[in-house]
């Protein structure tokens, strides 16, 4: 999409807002309720006449008492209650009640019997869930669902793994109803790429520039993404939060970070009380105590506030507390993402890889593009030494983020360790020139050089390596790996008789206690060397000094007070 296209009509675009808040509270949509209403505050500016607002018309006709007990008991999450008064209706509302109740009870009784085992069951298994689908795709052929239905055919669909299908779905459903943000969004999830959403057939309708945005930002297609939103933003919606939140997700996997806090801290200026995305947020600092603090005070029962304090617990190296608090937020939201991601690096942290890839995998089922959950799978792998599948893994993170230098690193170890060498040198070649954030790529070209016996390219990458390292401040942890360069230069060097580029690097391992005495013993090399390399130099000088006695002993027969010295040389 090309961003100077973007147009927006306000006035049309709150006419929108406020009939999709009435439609989707009346069906019990509450996160889209959410969503628009978030949008519909930040055009707070935007005043339409009263003619010009949604005139409401009556979907319940003949069924409205059985739509409004049924509308109370869903408010109380009582599901089952709410099917049972609306299972005769047919009018639209109560009929999507009544699908999406059955839906949500299915839901709520596996969250209830979910066991401590850290794996859901199955939902391809579940009989009442296929059940209902079977009912769905009844009416779904017989052209009997509206966009509202179609949204909730789409989400069993997508739960039963039917995505290519689900797409379809959902797809229709926004045709229908494009105010419906919350099929953009799963559409969103699920779409495999770009060229998908170009050739999909979509409404051409306002909302759409929040969808592609949305979708680049899901594919990691940042920068797309964060044109789009700064976009919109300078049109009239800089209020909205929504896409504040959006632009800080999007410096985040940009890596900058630095961006992405400030505008997080504009965020919570604007709205001290917004707990979405700050568990992404607290992933961010360092000092996570005044953070936790306040997300507790507002609200302790949110799956962000779990998050967030398990975040601070892990910074704190507590890790079974950490996985308590993930595993709260499960409880609250077992399809909050996060905190799946964030549980498997805790147990990763205890030794625990069973429980590792068990979390990993649940993250992987419910967002199969979370780079993040498959970089962890290799990393377990890669522990428990089953280096195919620790290269599986790997490769699918890296395609995920293939502009990312940590995961064409952790490839280029697995193509070593698997001994496909040229494999392994394009990767940390490929990190190099991505900026190698971790600054390790030069380091490991550089010991596979030399391991295959390419001391050349082995001793250019060695110096490159030192000559970046000089430039910073080297850590602690990595002060061997630059000191033991600096070691195999003063060797390199010294073979090759190049002794004063031999002599610096030799020099320079003084410097640290662990290659202090492999440097005396390299500068004894060299003075050897150098010894070795004089006595053709010391026949000329000798020859000089014997003339000059000859000289010397000449004049002084002579009466000539002339006395030559070898040092005057």
């Amino acid at each position: 999409m090309d961003v100077l296209d973007v147009k927006l009509d306000l006035k049309t675009m709150k006419y929108d807002l406020i009939k999709g808040i009435y439609e989707c509270s009346q069906r019990g949509l509450i996160h889209t309720v959410k969503w628009l209403s978030e949008m519909n505050y930040a055009l707070n500016h935007v005043k339409p006449l009263p003619e010009e607002m949604p005139k409401y018309s009556e979907d319940c006709e003949g069924e409205m008492e059985e739509f409004l007990i049924a509308k109370s008991y869903f408010n109380l999450k009582e599901y089952d209650r709410c099917a049972h008064f609306v299972k005769e209706c047919s009018n639209p509302k109560p009929r999507f009640l009544y699908l999406y109740a059955r839906y949500l009870s299915i839901e709520k009784k596996k969250l209830d019997n979910m066991t401590d085992t850290n794996c859901p069951p199955d939902p391809t298994k579940n009989e009442a869930l296929k059940d209902l689908c079977t009912e769905l795709k009844i009416d779904y052929y017989d052209n009997k669902l509206d966009g509202y239905c179609l949204y909730l055919y789409g989400i069993i669909l997508k739960k039963l793994d039917l995505l290519t299908l689900a797409t379809d779905v959902f797809i229709k459903a926004v045709m229908l109803e494009p105010i419906l943000w919350c099929a953009w969004y799963e559409l969103g999830k699920i779409i495999p790429d770009k060229n998908k959403i170009y050739s999909s057939e979509l409404p051409d309708h306002w909302i759409k520039y929040f969808f592609v945005a949305h979708t680049y930002l899901e594919q990691l297609n940042n920068d797309e993404s964060l044109q789009i939103y700064n976009t919109l933003y300078s049109m009239g919606l800089e209020n909205s939060t929504y896409i504040m939140s959006q632009i800080a997700l999007g410096h985040h996997n940009r890596r900058k970070l630095d961006e992405a806090i400030n505008m997080f801290k504009s965020i919570l200026a604007v709205d001290p009380y917004r707990l979405d995305n700050l568990d992404t947020y607290s992933n961010l600092l360092y000092d996570l105590a005044d953070l936790a603090h306040k997300v507790v005070n507002i609200d302790k029962y949110r799956v962000e506030t779990c998050c967030v304090i398990g975040n601070y617990y892990s910074l704190r190296s507590d890790h079974p507390k950490a996985v308590l608090y993930f595993r709260r937020a499960l409880k609250l939201n077992p399809q909050f993402l996060s905190a799946w991601t964030l549980m498997g690096h805790e147990y990763m942290e205890m030794k625990n890889t069973n429980a590792a890839i068990q979390s990993y995998r649940h993250a992987i089922e419910i967002n199969a593009r979370d780079y993040r959950a498959w970089y962890g799978l290799g990393q377990t792998y890669e522990i428990l030494k089953m280096p195919n599948y620790c290269l599986y893994y790997y490769k699918k993170a890296q395609q995920l983020k293939p502009n990312d230098s940590r995961m064409v690193i952790a490839l280029g170890e697995a193509y070593e360790k698997l001994d496909k060498t040229e494999n392994a040198l394009k990767c940390y070649y490929k990190a190099c020139s991505l900026g190698d954030v971790e600054g390790t790529a030069l380091i490991k070209l550089a010991k596979l050089y030399d391991k295959l016996n390419e001391t050349e390219n082995a001793a250019a990458a060695f110096t490159e390596f030192c000559l970046r390292e000089e430039d910073k401040d080297v850590k602690f942890e990595e002060q061997a790996e630059f000191y033991n360069a600096l070691q195999y230069l003063a060797n390199y060097h010294l073979k090759k008789g190049e002794l004063d580029d031999a002599y610096t690097y030799a020099y320079k391992c003084m410097e640290c206690e662990e290659t202090k005495e492999q440097g005396k013993a390299l500068l004894k090399s060299i003075a050897a060397r150098r010894i070795e390399q004089e006595p053709a130099q010391n026949v000329v000088i000798n020859e000089t000094i014997a003339n000059m006695s000859i000289a010397n002993e000449e004049a002084t027969s002579s009466n000539m007070d002339i006395v030559f010295s070898p040092n005057a040389i």
